[in-house]
Protein backbone atom coordinates (compact mmCIF):
# COMPACT_ATOMS: atom_id res chain seq x y z
CA UNK A 1 0.00 0.00 0.00
CA UNK A 2 1.40 3.44 -1.10
CA UNK A 3 2.79 5.44 1.44
CA UNK A 4 3.23 9.21 -0.44
CA UNK A 5 5.66 10.22 -3.00
CA UNK A 6 8.43 11.88 -1.32
CA UNK A 7 11.52 8.77 -2.11
CA UNK A 8 13.11 10.26 2.02
CA UNK A 9 16.55 10.87 1.05
CA UNK A 10 16.65 13.70 3.80
CA UNK A 11 15.10 11.76 6.24
CA UNK A 12 16.20 13.01 9.35
CA UNK A 13 18.18 9.86 11.23
CA UNK A 14 15.28 10.85 14.58
CA UNK A 15 13.42 7.17 12.43
CA UNK A 16 16.35 5.50 14.50
CA UNK A 17 14.45 6.57 17.63
CA UNK A 18 14.45 3.52 20.02
CA UNK A 19 11.02 2.23 20.15
CA UNK A 20 9.95 0.24 23.37
CA UNK A 21 6.54 -1.91 23.71
CA UNK A 22 5.40 -1.74 27.60
CA UNK A 23 2.85 -5.64 27.83
CA UNK A 24 1.23 -4.54 31.57
CA UNK A 25 -2.60 -5.11 32.59
CA UNK A 26 -2.00 -2.67 35.58
CA UNK A 27 -2.85 0.57 34.53
CA UNK A 28 -1.29 2.78 36.94
CA UNK A 29 2.02 0.84 36.76
CA UNK A 30 2.35 0.72 32.64
CA UNK A 31 0.84 4.62 33.09
CA UNK A 32 3.90 5.49 35.45
CA UNK A 33 6.07 3.54 32.93
CA UNK A 34 5.35 5.00 29.87
CA UNK A 35 5.43 8.27 31.29
CA UNK A 36 9.47 8.02 32.65
CA UNK A 37 10.18 6.03 29.20
CA UNK A 38 8.88 9.26 27.33
CA UNK A 39 11.13 11.85 29.49
CA UNK A 40 13.88 9.55 28.75
CA UNK A 41 13.18 10.21 25.43
CA UNK A 42 12.20 6.77 23.76
CA UNK A 43 9.14 6.00 21.39
CA UNK A 44 6.47 3.78 23.46
CA UNK A 45 3.98 1.26 22.34
CA UNK A 46 1.20 0.06 24.86
CA UNK A 47 -0.46 -3.38 25.12
CA UNK A 48 -2.40 -5.31 28.08
CA UNK A 49 -2.31 -8.79 27.19
CA UNK A 50 -0.10 -10.78 25.00
CA UNK A 51 -2.58 -11.33 22.41
CA UNK A 52 -2.52 -7.29 21.86
CA UNK A 53 1.23 -7.28 22.20
CA UNK A 54 1.58 -9.55 19.59
CA UNK A 55 -0.59 -7.55 17.02
CA UNK A 56 2.28 -4.31 18.19
CA UNK A 57 4.80 -6.82 17.20
CA UNK A 58 3.75 -8.06 13.98
CA UNK A 59 2.77 -4.27 13.07
CA UNK A 60 6.21 -2.93 13.41
CA UNK A 61 9.24 -4.82 15.49
CA UNK A 62 9.76 -2.72 18.46
CA UNK A 63 13.87 -2.62 19.57
CA UNK A 64 12.70 -3.86 23.26
CA UNK A 65 9.73 -5.06 25.36
CA UNK A 66 8.77 -4.79 28.84
CA UNK A 67 6.84 -7.38 29.71
CA UNK A 68 4.74 -8.21 32.44
CA UNK A 69 4.60 -12.30 34.07
CA UNK A 70 1.17 -12.05 35.05
CA UNK A 71 -1.28 -10.83 32.33
CA UNK A 72 -4.80 -11.91 30.96
CA UNK A 73 -4.64 -15.12 29.07
CA UNK A 74 -1.36 -16.36 28.09
CA UNK A 75 1.41 -15.76 30.62
CA UNK A 76 4.61 -13.18 29.90
CA UNK A 77 6.33 -16.24 30.39
CA UNK A 78 4.41 -18.22 27.92
CA UNK A 79 4.80 -15.03 25.51
CA UNK A 80 8.18 -15.05 26.07
CA UNK A 81 8.67 -18.11 24.97
CA UNK A 82 6.65 -17.76 21.46
CA UNK A 83 8.87 -14.31 20.52
CA UNK A 84 12.10 -16.79 21.20
CA UNK A 85 10.48 -19.59 18.86
CA UNK A 86 9.76 -16.84 16.02
CA UNK A 87 12.33 -16.59 13.83
CA UNK A 88 11.61 -12.50 13.19
CA UNK A 89 11.49 -12.40 17.14
CA UNK A 90 13.97 -14.22 18.17
CA UNK A 91 16.69 -11.84 19.27
CA UNK A 92 14.49 -9.08 20.54
CA UNK A 93 15.37 -7.70 23.40
CA UNK A 94 13.07 -8.85 26.80
CA UNK A 95 12.70 -7.20 30.01
CA UNK A 96 10.62 -8.99 32.49
CA UNK A 97 8.01 -6.96 35.24
CA UNK A 98 6.83 -9.06 37.72
CA UNK A 99 6.14 -9.38 41.67
CA UNK A 100 7.07 -13.19 41.43
CA UNK A 101 11.05 -12.59 43.27
CA UNK A 102 11.14 -16.27 44.02
CA UNK A 103 14.47 -17.82 42.70
CA UNK A 104 13.04 -20.42 40.88
CA UNK A 105 10.72 -17.88 39.42
CA UNK A 106 13.35 -15.95 37.82
CA UNK A 107 15.19 -19.27 36.37
CA UNK A 108 11.60 -19.99 34.71
CA UNK A 109 11.97 -16.07 33.43
CA UNK A 110 15.44 -17.20 32.23
CA UNK A 111 14.43 -20.48 31.16
CA UNK A 112 11.88 -18.55 28.84
CA UNK A 113 15.14 -16.24 26.98
CA UNK A 114 14.52 -13.28 28.97
CA UNK A 115 17.68 -11.32 28.86
CA UNK A 116 16.71 -8.98 32.44
CA UNK A 117 14.39 -9.61 35.19
CA UNK A 118 12.85 -6.39 37.13
CA UNK A 119 11.20 -7.38 40.57
CA UNK A 120 8.13 -5.22 41.48
CA UNK A 121 8.13 -2.69 43.10
CA UNK A 122 11.12 -1.32 40.99
CA UNK A 123 12.77 2.16 40.92
CA UNK A 124 12.23 3.42 37.22
CA UNK A 125 15.67 4.92 37.48
CA UNK A 126 16.64 1.13 38.06
CA UNK A 127 14.53 -0.01 35.34
CA UNK A 128 15.68 2.62 33.08
CA UNK A 129 19.29 1.73 33.65
CA UNK A 130 18.70 -2.13 32.75
CA UNK A 131 16.95 -0.87 29.64
CA UNK A 132 20.09 0.84 28.78
CA UNK A 133 22.16 -1.90 29.65
CA UNK A 134 20.18 -4.92 27.68
CA UNK A 135 20.09 -2.52 24.43
CA UNK A 136 23.78 -1.82 24.71
CA UNK A 137 24.45 -5.80 25.02
CA UNK A 138 21.73 -6.42 22.17
CA UNK A 139 23.42 -3.61 19.71
CA UNK A 140 27.10 -4.48 20.53
CA UNK A 141 28.20 -0.65 19.31
CA UNK A 142 28.10 2.83 20.14
CA UNK A 143 26.21 5.40 17.33
CA UNK A 144 29.54 6.09 15.89
CA UNK A 145 31.79 3.11 16.34
CA UNK A 146 32.42 2.08 12.68
CA UNK A 147 31.27 -1.27 11.62
CA UNK A 148 33.02 -4.12 10.31
CA UNK A 149 31.95 -7.31 8.35
CA UNK A 150 34.81 -9.53 6.71
CA UNK A 151 36.29 -6.77 4.46
CA UNK A 152 33.68 -4.60 4.43
CA UNK A 153 33.52 -1.35 6.87
CA UNK A 154 31.15 1.38 7.04
CA UNK A 155 32.08 4.28 8.88
CA UNK A 156 29.00 6.34 10.46
CA UNK A 157 31.69 9.37 11.53
CA UNK A 158 33.13 9.95 7.98
CA UNK A 159 29.97 8.74 6.34
CA UNK A 160 32.74 6.24 3.88
CA UNK A 161 32.32 2.62 3.00
CA UNK A 162 35.19 0.59 2.03
CA UNK A 163 35.80 -2.76 1.01
CA UNK A 164 39.47 -3.64 1.58
CA UNK A 165 41.49 -0.37 0.65
CA UNK A 166 39.23 0.37 -1.98
CA UNK A 167 35.84 3.35 -1.10
CA UNK A 168 32.69 2.55 -2.77
CA UNK A 169 30.08 5.55 -3.91
CA UNK A 170 27.34 5.30 -2.06
CA UNK A 171 24.23 7.08 -1.55
CA UNK A 172 21.87 8.12 1.41
CA UNK A 173 19.35 6.17 2.00
CA UNK A 174 21.52 2.63 0.24
CA UNK A 175 24.11 3.74 3.39
CA UNK A 176 21.05 4.16 5.87
CA UNK A 177 20.46 0.76 4.79
CA UNK A 178 23.98 -0.86 4.62
CA UNK A 179 24.19 0.67 8.27
CA UNK A 180 20.97 -0.82 9.51
CA UNK A 181 21.34 -4.20 8.49
CA UNK A 182 25.06 -4.12 9.87
CA UNK A 183 23.90 -3.46 13.34
CA UNK A 184 20.91 -5.95 12.81
CA UNK A 185 22.03 -8.67 11.55
CA UNK A 186 20.47 -12.14 11.23
CA UNK A 187 17.17 -10.83 11.92
CA UNK A 188 14.29 -11.08 9.49
CA UNK A 189 12.37 -7.37 8.33
CA UNK A 190 9.75 -6.75 6.48
CA UNK A 191 9.25 -4.17 3.86
CA UNK A 192 7.23 -2.34 6.13
CA UNK A 193 9.48 -2.36 8.94
CA UNK A 194 12.23 -2.02 6.80
CA UNK A 195 10.54 1.30 5.75
CA UNK A 196 10.08 2.53 9.37
CA UNK A 197 13.39 1.75 10.50
CA UNK A 198 15.58 3.52 7.73
CA UNK A 199 13.05 5.60 5.98
CA UNK A 200 11.15 6.53 9.14
CA UNK A 201 7.73 5.98 10.18
CA UNK A 202 6.58 9.59 9.01
CA UNK A 203 7.83 9.15 5.23
CA UNK A 204 5.48 7.86 2.64
CA UNK A 205 6.65 5.79 -0.08
CA UNK A 206 5.71 2.40 -1.68
CA UNK A 207 6.88 -0.68 -0.09
CA UNK A 208 8.15 -1.89 -3.46
CA UNK A 209 10.83 1.08 -3.03
CA UNK A 210 12.64 -1.22 -0.16
CA UNK A 211 13.44 -3.54 -2.74
CA UNK A 212 14.89 -0.91 -5.56
CA UNK A 213 17.42 0.25 -2.80
CA UNK A 214 17.84 -3.58 -1.75
CA UNK A 215 19.06 -4.12 -5.66
CA UNK A 216 21.36 -1.35 -5.48
CA UNK A 217 23.02 -2.10 -2.31
CA UNK A 218 23.86 -5.09 -3.88
CA UNK A 219 25.25 -3.79 -7.04
CA UNK A 220 27.54 -1.97 -5.16
CA UNK A 221 28.18 -4.79 -3.00
CA UNK A 222 29.10 -7.77 -5.92
CA UNK A 223 32.43 -6.77 -6.87
CA UNK A 224 33.41 -8.28 -4.16
CA UNK A 225 30.71 -11.25 -3.32
CA UNK A 226 29.50 -8.97 -0.66
CA UNK A 227 25.84 -8.61 -1.84
CA UNK A 228 25.49 -12.65 -0.90
CA UNK A 229 25.37 -10.66 2.81
CA UNK A 230 21.82 -9.46 1.96
CA UNK A 231 19.63 -11.90 1.26
CA UNK A 232 16.18 -12.13 0.38
CA UNK A 233 13.79 -14.26 2.75
CA UNK A 234 10.82 -15.38 0.48
CA UNK A 235 7.51 -14.54 1.60
CA UNK A 236 8.60 -12.54 4.12
CA UNK A 237 11.72 -10.03 3.98
CA UNK A 238 15.20 -9.67 4.09
CA UNK A 239 17.85 -10.18 6.46
CA UNK A 240 22.03 -9.31 6.50
CA UNK A 241 23.84 -12.14 7.29
CA UNK A 242 27.22 -14.18 6.38
CA UNK A 243 25.39 -17.66 6.87
CA UNK A 244 24.69 -18.56 3.20
CA UNK A 245 20.86 -19.54 3.91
Amino acid sequence: MPKSCNTGDATSIKSMQTRILIVEDETAIREMVVMSLHREGFEVQEATDAASAGIAIADKIPDLVLLDWMLPGMSGVEFAKRLRGDEMTRELPIIMLTARGQEADKLSGFDAGVDDYVPKPFSVKELIARIHAVLKRARGFGPDEILTVERLTLDPVSHRVTIGDDQIKIGPTEFRLLQFFMTHPERVYTRGQLLDRVWGSNVYVEERTVDVHIRRLRKLLEAAQYDKFVQTVHGTGYRFSVKQS
